[in-house]
């Protein structure tokens, strides 16, 4: 994962968004809806899932981005990750993770309402795209269960990441039905 820019990872975010979309356009109601013979949640309630957690990150970025905009730290618009955050990125993509209580999906939800949420979601990030260009997005943190303290830039690419990795158990899920 390289980025230099939050243009860079916008691009990158809004390519994996596109990609996500695409993907659960073409999910039947029974495929949607269809028990998982080894995974707790339906194709449904893992977009689900990723509607809650997109809310949750795009909250912390705000509040992390509204602290620097506060204390006058601006930015050129660059990126810079640490190292510890890039070495997790690559541990978590061979482990299954367990996702915490408060973003496990409640299920009822169809996917084309959970989509509607990712949607305004998406909406709102993009509009606080001036203030991650503007403001600093490295000093303020916030803590993620397994990654640890976070940057609001961090939180960006997170998000980004778990949309990825989430079509991937989607494709997995799809391939499985289909058989």
């Amino acid at each position: 994962m390289q980025f230099n820019s939050i243009a860079d990872v916008y691009a990158a975010n809004e390519q994996i968004l596109t990609n996500f979309r695409e993907l659960v356009s073409d999910i039947s109601d029974d495929e949607a809806s269809a028990p998982a013979k080894d995974q707790k949640w339906t194709i449904a309630e893992i977009v689900e899932h990723v509607a809650m957690v997109d809310g949750g990150m795009t909250k912390i970025c705000s509040r992390l981005l509204s602290k620097a905009q506060a204390d006058g730290l601006p930015s050129n618009g660059n990126v810079s990750l640490s190292s510890e955050f890039v070495d997790k990125s690559v541990q978590i993509a061979g482990i299954k993770v367990e996702a915490p209580e408060m973003v496990h999906p409640v299920g009822g939800r169809s996917i084309a309402d959970s989509m509607a949420a990712i949607e305004e979601i998406a909406s709102a990030l993009n509009e606080m795209r001036p203030l991650f260009e503007s403001v600093d997005s490295v000093t303020h943190k916030f803590p993620h269960p397994f990654f640890g303290d976070l940057s609001a830039a961090e939180w960006l690419v997170l998000l980004g990441g778990h949309r990825a990795r989430h079509s991937a158990q989607i494709r997995r899920r799809i391939a499985e039905i289909r058989a």
